[in-house]
């Protein structure tokens, strides 16, 4: 049976308040009165929409999660250089940083450690990304002809890690005076590169790789 357009519009209102509450004021502090009170809706809409704190930021981790999922899964089916995908995906990270995404989700791994409930859903939600990349590691060890002594799977734990890693120190406030985080994510990108400019002047590529610097 279709949701009547009026619940999805509400539920869509209590989502959009939600992310405001938990952007303000962590996972410790955040309610769902006080998300009530930011959607201008009464309390019992949000437990009927949501069922439970749990619940309501759940659902707005999913519905982040799965639209930059499908972003970046989109960007990396582009027949490109990967190195240059890779570089967008380093773009992406600010793009996500600014808009509160990656508070969301740390939030969320945090509250995961205590809360089985939401520590096994935002585990379901960062396998998507893994699976991803292990899919782009897969391209390029056949590609390349490997990746040194890392299988597919083993390169894309390390990308996954390094990215959730240096989102959490960056949400800290580290500079790039303290610790170069974004200069090291972006130097993988040129080992990337170096890796595919030799596989194209051995005669292994595929006609996507471009020679010219990187951005910036």
């Amino acid at each position: 049976m279709a949701i009547p357009a009026t619940e999805t519009a509400t539920a869509q209102v209590i989502l959009a308040a939600a992310r405001t509450r938990l952007l303000s004021d962590g996972y410790a502090g955040f309610s769902t009165r006080k998300v009530a009170q930011e959607a201008g809706v009464p309390l019992s809409q949000v437990h009927y929409h949501f069922g439970s704190k749990g619940g309501m930021v759940l659902a707005l981790l999913e519905a982040e999660n799965q639209r930059r999922l499908t972003r970046q899964a989109t960007m990396y089916a582009e027949d490109v250089a990967l190195w240059r995908r890779y570089e967008r995906a380093c773009d992406f990270l600010e793009d996500d940083l600014e808009s509160g995404y990656v508070r969301v989700l740390q939030e969320m791994i945090a509250a995961g450690w205590s809360t089985p409930e939401i520590g096994d859903a935002t585990k379901a939600m960062l396998s998507g990304w893994y699976e991803l990349l292990t899919e782009v590691a897969t391209e390029a060890a056949a590609r390349f002809g490997g990746l040194g002594p890392f299988s597919p799977a083993e390169a894309a734990a390390l990308i996954v890690n390094a990215f959730i890693g240096a989102e959490g120190l960056l949400l800290l406030g580290f500079d790039r005076n303290e610790m170069p985080i974004r200069a090291s994510l972006r130097r993988i990108g040129e080992l990337i590169r170096a890796a595919e400019e030799r596989s194209s002047a051995n005669g292994n590529g595929h006609g996507n790789g471009d020679t010219d610097g990187p951005p910036g």
